[in-house]
């Protein structure tokens, strides 16, 4: 079958990483990533399943991976080669669709006893993504047992496998990954103002999971460009600007915060970092309130930020790393009632993979936020 596979060379991930420091996305172009045939992933055990892909997101940290800019940190708990793509609706074996939820729990591992993460039900964060009877692997997408969803034929887990409601178009049901990380989210924020700083696919859906679950008193989102400020806005953000006007927009909206030089006497309660680099994390320390929390959702890498206002304002920062089953439950009825499957922008055939990436690299300039593969076509489904 065809498939995109990544394959570990440090020659070609050190000239990703050079080419996209010039042109995000053109890491394609020169990296490990490449289109081939191989043999589709074996069942590792009774309980899993095969899974066809319809439509196959590609994610901010598959872009990275991608571009040679993803964290060494990652090493232990991937194994190569890998097929990436983990924001995926797909077909069972019975014709039924069905979302994949791609982390690969102490569940899917076969794992016993669990750890105490998942037994408590925090399985996004599993303490056992190098163990059980599965290689490496944090989710679908990252593991060379599995497969991922960039390719014909992936595998998963029974546990992992959530039914698509008929009236659910496939545009809408890729949607609901992602969704699922901006519930997450934005289940981590308080009941006070609250910016979130980015309007990608991951910002976008935190604004109207915060919108549809939450209960912010006043809604700021900092959005690059046009297209995202717009969509924001239709979202729910009460305030939208772009991130060089977010202080000035914070002082107008919070009561009492003033400007000691150049920097605010307060802020707001939770700022959600759905970017996840040095200047998202300055921003976001600039705008957040004395004692307030820092929301990291943005998958970050080696950023250098000056820490002295945690310190003297006493602030937090959390990591918020994808969501729970009850998370990925709610974002089913986020999708369809905020309609995020209009985020769904271009769709492209594997073939073209080289295009997509680029494109995905450089939506927000061209007015795109969602890029997927479309892989109905490839064995002449609709």
């Amino acid at each position: 079958m065809k498939a995109l596979v990544f394959k570990r060379s440090l020659p070609r991930f050190a000239a990703a990483r050079v080419a996209s420091s010039l042109a995000p996305g053109s890491g394609a172009r020169v990296g490990p990533l490449r289109l081939t045939d191989v043999d589709p992933p074996e069942l590792p055990g009774p309980e899993w399943r095969r899974v066809r892909p319809r439509l196959a997101g590609i994610c901010g940290s598959d872009l990275a991976t991608v571009d040679g800019q993803s964290s060494r940190y990652f090493e232990p708990i991937v194994s190569f080669p890998f097929v990436p793509g983990h924001e995926v609706v797909g077909e069972r074996d019975d014709g039924g669709r069905v979302a994949l939820q791609p982390t690969l729990t102490c569940a899917a591992r076969d794992v016993q006893p669990m750890c105490d993460q998942c037994a408590a039900g925090a399985t996004n964060r599993c303490e056992r993504t190098a163990f059980g009877h599965l290689d490496p692997g944090l989710q679908v997408g990252y593991c060379a047992d599995t497969g991922g969803g960039w390719s014909l034929s992936l595998v998963a887990h029974e546990s992992q496998l959530h039914a698509v409601p008929n009236g659910m178009s496939d545009e809408a049901a890729v949607m609901v990954e992602p969704a699922a990380c901006g519930v997450h989210a934005a289940g981590l924020s308080g009941d006070g103002e609250c910016v979130v700083i980015g309007a990608g696919t991951l910002g976008l859906c935190t604004v109207a999971a915060l919108r549809q679950f939450g209960t912010p008193h006043v809604l700021i989102a900092a959005a690059k460009h046009p297209a995202q400020q717009q969509v924001a806005r239709e979202l729910g953000a009460d305030i939208v600007v772009a991130p060089d006007g977010l202080p000035r927009a914070v002082r107008r909206a919070v009561p009492g915060a003033m400007v000691a030089g150049t920097q605010l006497t307060c802020g707001v309660d939770t700022v959600i970092d759905c970017v996840g680099n040095e200047g998202s994390l300055t921003l976001a320390m600039e705008v957040v309130a004395p004692g307030g929390t820092v929301v990291l959702a943005g998958m970050p890498g080696l950023v250098s930020v000056d820490l002295t206002s945690l310190w003297h304002r006493e602030v937090a920062i959390r990591g918020a790393y994808t969501y729970t089953t009850d998370d990925f439950t709610k974002a089913f009825d986020l999708v369809q009632v905020a309609g995020l499957e209009r985020l769904v922008t271009a769709l492209y055939p594997l073939d073209r993979w080289r295009d997509a990436i680029e494109h995905a690299a450089d939506a927000g300039r061209r007015g795109a936020v969602k890029i997927a593969f479309d892989l109905r076509g490839e064995r002449g489904l609709n």
